[in-house]
């Protein structure tokens, strides 16, 4: 059985002309996928009016919350005492996002409490890819 973790999140997109426009954002946790997470932004805060999942590792948030992690796609670090900030690339352009760090530890140890961190299924997340990969359910 799936268990899924899911919050709304209230962010701060940083615009090129240093405006702060608030966004609101779903972070998802799923069971089934236990290294990743989720993270939901309706279509109104994407460039191209579609909405947008980013997916990155649970602990890149984790490290993100304490100190500057990632590089590529996502960076993460925190930004005052208060804040997290969320850095997206893609072809499309980048983002930059702030969220109150408080919130994405509340998400965070949600996650921990469904799949404890080293313990996370790796078996059956393999055998699921595989599957997909070879045409399989």
């Amino acid at each position: 059985m799936d268990i899924i973790v899911e919050q709304l999140a209230h962010a701060r997109l940083i615009t090129a002309e240093d405006r702060e426009v608030p966004v609101s954002a779903t972070l998802r946790y799923s069971a089934d996928d236990p290294l990743a997470v989720f993270v939901d932004f309706p279509a109104e805060a994407a460039l191209n009016g579609e909405e947008v999942t980013w997916t990155f590792a649970r602990s890149l948030l984790d490290q993100g919350l304490r100190a500057p992690a990632g590089h590529g796609d996502v960076q993460i670090w925190p930004y005052g005492r208060s804040r997290t900030v969320l850095e997206f690339h893609s072809p499309h352009g980048m983002a930059l996002l702030q969220f109150q760090a408080s919130a994405l530890r509340r998400f965070l140890l949600h996650t921990y409490a469904v799949v404890a961190g080293g313990r996370e299924d790796m078996a059956g997340v393999v055998e699921r890819d595989l599957s997909a990969l070879f045409g399989g359910v």
